[in-house]
């Protein structure tokens, strides 16, 4: 019987990733990954500041499901790796004026690399998670990765980052359905985690006060963002689009492209974030016009087919946010001088709140060509 290695998150996707994984044939090893103490966030009495995420319970409903399938379950504890690839990352990018996406770098450096280590140190060539998406092979471009069928539930964004040894030795049992019919395979199986709510907060920021979480955690997890952190929190100009200083700011890493909401200025027309400047202590607004670009730059491209991208123009759809659809657009993609691919991406209509620190993906219908990081939004 073939084995796996199945990431258990404790809710309804793992755990139905888990039935028919079984159905599948394969012997599961299920484990769930440790990544964040909540004791480290707590409440105003001291209690742990829980979200529906990665939390002490999905640990018990995971093993639950282990239990009630008949197959092993573990807890891996990855804090110090997740603290140092994504914790960290995540405040520097906000201090550096960007907007950081957490779940990628976790999918990237923790649940399709530690992941994969760990199944190889117990002798198994195989990992599994609960994502929508999908896996195909073509023998001239290796693994390829798909969008899941589930348009409103599809993850492939968050996922542009894997390499073909990953995708390999991945697998994404639930990529082909549809998410009612994943809830009615719990039901039918009796599962605890049938209807169970889902999550959509970052896990290690339940309460989504990133500012508040940024202020607590900088210092221990970096010495050196400290000055950053205290330069960054001193009060600064909101500047209009003409240089009027329109007014004052609470600390420029607590705002972020394109928002609207908390600026705390009275004006006849609303105003939008349309750029920060660390240097200068500064936030940019303007009209809902003026935050919208045709082009951008992205950095450490991925391309996921294992032939080279070609090196003239390519016509692709662009996503830029998770919930973004995505944009008819052009690709430029070269390697620069240490030999890494880079690009631009040319819209055919401009789009709102480009957003340096997100992520742009480039897809071709279904198919994940690829993506890169978003270095700098142009007009």
């Amino acid at each position: 019987m073939n084995r796996i290695v199945l990431a258990l998150s404790g809710g309804v996707d793992s755990s139905v990733a888990a039935v028919l994984l079984q159905r599948g044939g394969y012997e599961i090893v299920g484990c769930t990954m440790q990544l964040w103490d909540a004791r480290r966030n707590p409440t105003a009495d001291g209690a742990p500041k829980v979200g529906r995420c990665c939390s002490l319970d999905d640990s018990y409903d995971a093993r639950r499901v282990a239990e009630k399938l008949g197959f092993p379950y573990y807890v891996l504890n990855f804090e110090k790796e997740f603290e140092r690839q994504v914790v960290e990352p995540f405040i520097g990018s906000y201090l550096n004026g960007k907007t950081p996406i957490p779940c990628t770098l976790c999918n990237t450096f923790l649940k399709f690399d530690r992941l994969l280590t760990f199944a190889r140190q117990v002798g198994i060539e195989r990992v599994a998670t609960g994502h929508y998406a999908r896996i195909r092979h073509d023998p001239g471009e290796g693994y390829l990765l798909f969008k899941g069928k589930d348009e409103d539930k599809d993850q492939s964004y968050f996922l542009f980052e894997l390499s073909q040894e990953q995708l390999c030795h991945t697998e994404f049992p639930i990529g082909e359905y549809m998410k009612p019919d994943i809830r009615e395979i719990a039901s039918a199986e009796g599962l605890t985690t049938a209807r169970k709510p889902e999550s959509q907060e970052i896990c290690f920021v339940p309460d989504g006060d990133y500012a508040a979480f940024i202020r607590q955690h900088a210092g221990e997890v970096n010495e050196e963002f400290l000055p950053v952190l205290e330069s960054h929190e001193r009060p600064g100009p909101i500047v209009f689009r003409d240089g009027t200083v329109m007014g004052t700011h609470s600390g420029v890493f607590r705002y972020t492209v394109g928002q609207r909401r908390g600026l705390g200025i009275a004006h006849p027309r609303p105003l939008y974030v349309m750029g920060l400047d660390v240097r200068q202590n500064r936030v940019m607004v303007g009209y809902k016009e003026d935050v919208f670009s045709r082009s951008l730059g992205v950095e450490r491209v991925n391309w996921i087919s294992r032939r080279e991208p070609q090196l003239d123009e390519i016509r692709a759809e662009v996503r830029i946010r998770s919930n973004h659809v995505p944009a008819p657009a052009r690709l430029q993609i070269r390697r620069n001088a240490e030999g890494n691919l880079v690009g631009d991406v040319k819209f055919d209509e401009p789009q709102l709140a480009v957003t340096p620190g997100q992520a742009a993906v480039f897809y071709s219908g279904d198919r994940v060509l690829g993506g890169g990081w978003i270095s700098q939004k142009a007009s």
